[in-house]
C-alpha cells in the first residue's frame, strides 16, 4: 500500500484550501487564536503533514469585540521597536484596542504559528477585521463556532 502525501508544488496531489470565518464577538482571545492557528496549519485535516503547508484561509471578524480575561486589558503589554537606539515602545492592550483592534488578534495568532518561512506563509492566509464586514464572500467561507468553557459546563 502506498502512502498519500499532499504536495504544494507543481506535481502530486494539490492541497485543497477552504475559507473559514470566525466571529470573535464576546469570545476569549486565546480560544479564537488557537482555533485560527489550528486551521492555518491544517491540523484539522486528515492529510496534515508537518513539513507541508496544508492549512486553510481564515477570516476573523469582530476583532474589536474579543474578550480578554482577568486584568489583561490593563496589564498586558504590546512591544515594538522603532528601529532607532532606545526605540522600544510599549502599549497596554486597552490602548492597542482603541488604535488598532485587529492587532491584538493578529499577534496572538502569529505567536502560535511556527517561526519559519512556512509559518510566514501560513500567517499570510489570515485576514482580521475589526468590524463584522469582510470582502471575502466570493470565496464562500464556512462559519466556525468556538465553544466557551462556560457554555459547555
Amino acid at each position: 500500500m502506498r502512502s498519500f502525501v499532499p504536495t504544494a508544488g507543481p506535481t502530486g496531489a494539490k492541497v485543497e484550501r477552504q475559507w473559514h470565518v470566525i466571529d470573535a464577538d464576546g469570545q476569549v482571545l486565546g480560544r479564537v487564536a488557537t482555533e485560527a492557528a489550528r486551521l492555518l496549519q491544517g491540523k484539522h485535516k486528515a492529510v496534515y503533514t508537518p513539513h507541508i503547508d496544508t492549512g486553510d484561509h481564515v477570516v476573523i471578524v469582530n476583532a474589536a469585540k474579543v474578550r480578554l480575561t482577568g486584568r489583561k486589558e490593563e496589564q498586558k503589554l504590546y512591544r515594538y521597536h522603532s528601529g532607532y537606539e532606545g526605540g522600544v515602545r510599549e502599549e497596554r492592550a486597552k490602548d492597542v484596542r482603541t488604535k488598532q483592534p485587529a492587532r491584538i488578534v493578529e499577534e496572538a495568532v502569529r505567536g502560535m504559528l511556527p517561526k519559519t518561512k512556512m509559518g510566514e506563509a501560513m500567517w499570510r492566509k489570515l485576514k482580521v477585521y475589526a468590524g463584522d464586514k469582510h470582502p471575502h464572500q466570493g470565496q464562500q467561507p464556512k462559519d466556525r463556532k468556538i465553544s466557551n468553557r462556560s457554555e459547555v459546563a
